[in-house]
This record gives C-alpha cells, structure tokens and sequence, in this order.
C-alpha cells in the first residue's frame, strides 16, 4: 500500500513528463539539451517517489474508539499523492526555468 498514491498518480505524471519533454517546441534542440531534459525527468521521478514515502509514513492515522475506526485513512493515500505531485512539478519547474535561460533562441 506504500506505493498506491504513486502508482495512481503515474499516469498523469507521464503527461506532465512528455509536456516537460515536447514543448516548448522554440528551444534549440541539441545532445546538449537532451541529456539536461532526461536528467530533469529522472530527478522530477526521484523527487516524487521519496516525498511519497516520506508522506506516507509520517501520516497519523486516526485511533480507533469504542464505535469502530474513523474514517481517515484515506489521507495516508491522499497526502503521498499530493507531496508526490508537488515534488515532481518543482522539480520540472526549476527545469523549465532553467532550460529556458540557458537554451532559449539568440536573436
């Protein structure tokens, strides 16, 4: 169950990555460029698979009292998924940020 926020969050975080590596379609494309592009994304991936972890363990979850459990555990899926998608998004963002800078189009 540790890896159910990010499993279902991968889809779109396969977007989000081919976006990251499409666009914007201005940039000067060279070897260069690529490998920065490719480190990006693992990075962005790394990011978000640790904040996961991090984020599912460090979830509470809510004790159980004399009527049964309450129904809270659902934030030990909903916090990874959240902290996952940020991590990946900051990462990509500083990318984007960065690629812009150092390969935008001399006019």
């Amino acid at each position: 169950m540790r890896y159910l926020a990010i499993m279902l969050l991968a889809p779109w975080l396969i977007v989000l990555g081919w976006a990251y590596w499409a666009y914007p379609k201005s940039l000067l494309r060279n070897m260069t460029r690529r490998a920065f592009d490719v480190l990006a994304l693992i990075a962005a991936t790394v990011a978000a698979i640790q904040s996961a972890i991090v984020a599912f363990d460090a979830v509470e979850l809510p004790a159980a009292d004399q009527f049964g459990t309450k129904s809270g555990a659902i934030w030990q899926q909903v916090v990874p998924a959240l902290y996952g998608y940020g991590a990946f998004l900051a990462v990509l963002l500083v990318a984007l940020i960065v690629r812009q800078i150092v390969w935008k189009k001399r006019a």
